[in-house]
């Protein structure tokens, strides 16, 4: 018989697990408490159980742990991970620091179906949905790879104050790594569950990327914790998008901006919905681009990240001037919408945004 792998239990489940071992109950809040907050890799490690109850739950279950392929680290401190799942596929996330934030972007697919023009990861295809485990596991893999540098726990009080602040480093998380989130919603429901409920981010602090899954964003906010929402909209008309991002001819704009609107009933007053906008040179950053997507944004509580295009080998795009960007941003703010530009990190590593491609032999 197959071992159990613990962390790909639900709550429930694990909870069914430790009675069908004859245990009391409260053992498997013991067990959630140790994989997710004190991040042990096996069941032996789980030193608050005896040694004999350790080896009995190691004979019927194991935790499984994500294998790092590669690090690398960008000249303005970005760092990309090359992790390895048990099913032999790899999947990668970047770590982005930026004053007082450490944000990392995790994957929730291996490769991608969307075929967005301006991103790398499509090129690559689609591989597979991720589990909720191997989602919600990216996040503790880089929390342990980035507390390698600290001293142990059994130091001074000051050692151990050091350990601790290493080990939280990351304080936001963004879906917006290898995938489309709403194409493995229910995978990505489960996985926001343990990453605001086990692993304790705040629902504020997590935001989900999505390129247009239209019928699909209504559903993630009556499932999931409702954290932030960006779309990647990157064009004001239907004919540049569907050129740029193929799921707009199932989900042209109107339709999507419904969603949005609909979506938007859901939230708090004080929530916005971010639209990410990828500039590209030539194909969507006109003066009088800028001018319809304040139009289409009206009656949309939003704000607006402008993305210069971030080029990759092969690739037809270009990056607009500093000052095309600028003088679409004026338009934008005079149209009474929070816009910001977003400086992309780890572009000398491949880690910026529309750059990941998990390396495949």
């Amino acid at each position: 018989m197959s071992k159990i792998n613990l962390k790909a239990l639900s709550k429930d489940a694990l909870g069914k697990f430790v009675k069908e071992q004859e245990l009391p109950t409260y053992r498997a809040k013991q067990i959630l408490h140790w994989i997710y907050e004190k991040k042990v890799e096996s069941v032996k490690d789980i030193t608050e159980l005896s040694k004999e109850l350790r080896e009995k739950l190691s004979d019927a279950a194991y935790i499984s742990n994500l294998k790092l392929l590669n690090r690398q680290t960008s000249s303005d401190g970005a760092e990309k991970f090359l992790f390895g799942l048990e099913d032999g596929e790899s999947i990668e996330s970047v770590l982005i620091p930026d004053e007082d934030r450490q944000t990392l972007c995790i994957s929730s697919q291996v490769g991608c179906t969307m075929g967005c023009g301006f991103c790398l990861t499509g090129s690559m295809g689609f591989k597979k949905n991720l589990w909720a485990y191997e989602i919600a596991d990216q996040i503790i893999a880089v929390m342990k790879v980035k507390s390698e540098k600290f001293p142990p726990r059994t130091g001074s009080p000051e050692e151990k104050k050091v350990k601790s602040d290493g080990i939280k480093n990351i304080t936001n998380i963004v879906f917006m790594g290898m995938g489309e989130p709403l194409l493995n919603l229910d995978e990505v429901v489960e996985a926001l569950k343990r990453i605001t409920e086990l692993l304790g981010f705040s629902k504020r602090r997590i935001t989900l990327s999505t390129c247009g899954i239209a019928p699909a964003i209504a559903e993630l906010y009556k499932k999931a914790p409702h954290v932030n929402l960006a779309i990647s909209l990157n064009a004001t008309t239907d004919d540049v998008r569907n050129r740029l991002m193929p799921v707009n001819r199932k989900y042209p704009i109107r339709v999507l901006l419904d969603a949005c609107r609909k979506a938007k009933l859901l939230l708090s007053l004080r929530d916005r919905i971010t639209f990410e906008y990828v500039m590209i040179d030539g194909v969507n950053d006109s003066l009088a681009d800028a001018k319809r997507l304040v139009t289409l944004l009206r009656g949309i509580p939003s704000k607006v990240n402008l993305i210069p295009f971030n080029p990759f080998a092969g690739s037809k795009f270009k990056r607009p001037s500093d000052e095309r960007v600028l003088a679409f941003q004026e338009i934008l703010i005079g149209g009474k919408i929070f816009t910001f530009i977003r400086k992309s990190k780890g572009q000398d590593i491949l880690a910026a945004c529309g750059q990941l491609k998990a390396a495949y032999k």
